[in-house]
């Protein structure tokens, strides 16, 4: 009888591995300012909520952003017109054979400093509208976790905005010993005590500086009722 126990305890050991995770969301966003500029409105209403619509999370002043833009574009227009004026300049005097080839040169120098100085135009305008886009931050379908910033506070490039998770799928890490990781994908896991139809989805073959004996493995699952639980998992 003591042999039978003996060899059942064995045969559990041998077949069963047992871990422990957190079910966390499947993936974390930190957003960070991408502009400087003042706060002018912080959406605190949906800190710790998830949004089921596009929803305005933070606006950082861009007015001086829209009426460099404006200008910008107006003197566009205008570098057009000298553009097409310089070009006809060129033209006529490309025809003319009395003029000289130092005449005729620095008018298509002039044609050429008008198109460069086009470009740059054009980057800029690209530029400024990139700005005001990245001063306007919305989110849809998202798990609002934080917002660092207030309204009236001056944000720079890389400064914390807010941060959010995509509740829409969990994810279990767990790190399980390198002579394991082999068989473990042809074995059932085990939820909680409950068969799953579970697999798993990334198994990270290089050991890490913390783990150096073991690698990591991600299992990932779909539709979680809810999240930070600790979670016992079992491949037999």
């Amino acid at each position: 009888m003591k042999i039978v126990a003996v060899f059942l305890l064995s045969a559990h050991l041998l077949f069963a591995m047992e871990y422990y995770s957190k079910l966390e969301p499947y993936d974390s966003f930190v957003v960070k300012s991408a502009v400087s500029g003042k706060i002018l409105f912080t959406n605190e209403e949906v800190e710790g909520k998830y949004l089921n619509k596009k929803t305005k999370i933070i606006e950082i002043d861009n007015n001086v952003d829209k009426i460099e833009l404006a200008q910008t574009k107006n003197k566009l227009k205008v570098l057009d017109s000298m553009l097409n004026i310089q070009e006809k300049n060129y033209n006529r005097l490309y025809k003319i054979s009395s003029k000289s080839a130092f005449e005729k040169d620095n008018q298509k120098i002039q044609v050429l400093n008008l198109e460069s100085t086009k470009s740059d135009l054009i980057i800029n305008i690209a530029n400024l509208e990139d700005t005001i886009k990245n001063k306007i931050l919305w989110e849809d379908k998202i798990y609002i976790y934080n917002i660092s910033v207030k309204k009236g506070d001056y944000v720079t490039p890389g400064t914390l905005l807010y941060e959010s998770k995509d509740l829409s799928k969990a994810k279990l890490e767990i790190y399980i010993p390198i002579s394991d990781y082999a068989s473990i994908s042809n074995k059932t896991i085990y939820l909680d005590g409950k068969k799953s139809d579970l697999k798993v989805d990334k198994i990270y073959e290089v050991a890490d500086s913390k783990h150096i004996s073991s690698y990591k493995v991600e299992i990932i699952v779909p539709n979680p009722k809810t999240f930070s639980r600790l979670v016992k998992i079992e491949f037999k």
